[in-house]
């Protein structure tokens, strides 16, 4: 019996979050918005581009426009970024014991998948997935469980045999929605602010395989 655990990317493998904040700092401020972080924390952590751009915005932002929008705000943040690239504490040994012990992985982010080649290919992480999914390869985006269930396919494991590391309360809804099990990363969330999961970790270093195998129906 196959099994797999697939991660989210932003707040899951690497804390991006603050760096997505700068990125956004810069350019709503190159359009007089100067949000605060308490408006960042409701309405951009956990969200998708479309939703981000269209509340601060305060106007539907969508087609060529959101694509327009999204590669400059996007490539903003990979600007920065790429500078500090660095995993949540523990999550490379953690990943590499799943793989010693024949466990199938994927990635599944709501992000671009320039953010996703510019992470995975720093920490090495393509020659061990099974499956590489990005905000390109859905129609619809979290708490929609596509991404989770194409992720499934990929990598032809049923979704009640998978395990998903999410950190936001649509990532957890999403991954719920497709039937899988989930550990709450809490990177950027607390406990009551994500829907119910199975466990719970603030980073990877005293996560055993077996809490996790555990699991697995």
């Amino acid at each position: 019996m196959s099994q797999a655990v697939i991660f989210d990317m932003d707040g899951v493998i690497c804390h991006t979050n603050p760096f997505h904040s700068q990125a956004f700092k810069i350019f709503f401020e190159k359009r007089n918005l100067f949000p605060s972080e308490e408006e960042f924390m409701l309405h951009m952590y956990g969200k998708n581009n479309g939703y981000i751009l269209s509340h601060f915005l305060g106007r539907k932002i969508e087609g060529q426009e959101l694509l327009d929008l999204e590669d400059e705000k996007e490539s903003l943040f990979r600007e920065i970024y790429q500078h500090h690239v660095d995993p949540i504490p523990g999550f490379l040994e953690f990943f590499h014991g799943l793989r010693k012990e024949g466990v199938k992985t994927g990635v599944a982010t709501s992000a671009p998948f320039a953010n996703l080649e510019l992470i995975a290919s720093h920490l090495d992480l393509f020659p061990h997935l099974e499956s590489a999914l990005a905000s390109e390869h859905v129609s619809k985006h979290k708490p929609d469980p596509e991404v989770y269930l194409k992720t499934a396919k990929n990598i032809s494991v049923d979704p009640s045999n998978c395990v998903v590391f999410e950190d936001s309360f649509s990532g957890v809804s999403a991954a719920k929605n497709a039937g899988m099990k989930v550990v709450g990363v809490l990177s950027s969330h607390t406990i009551a602010e994500l829907p119910v999961c199975d466990l719970y970790i603030e980073d990877y270093r005293n996560l055993s395989l077996e809490q996790v195998f555990s699991l697995f129906p």
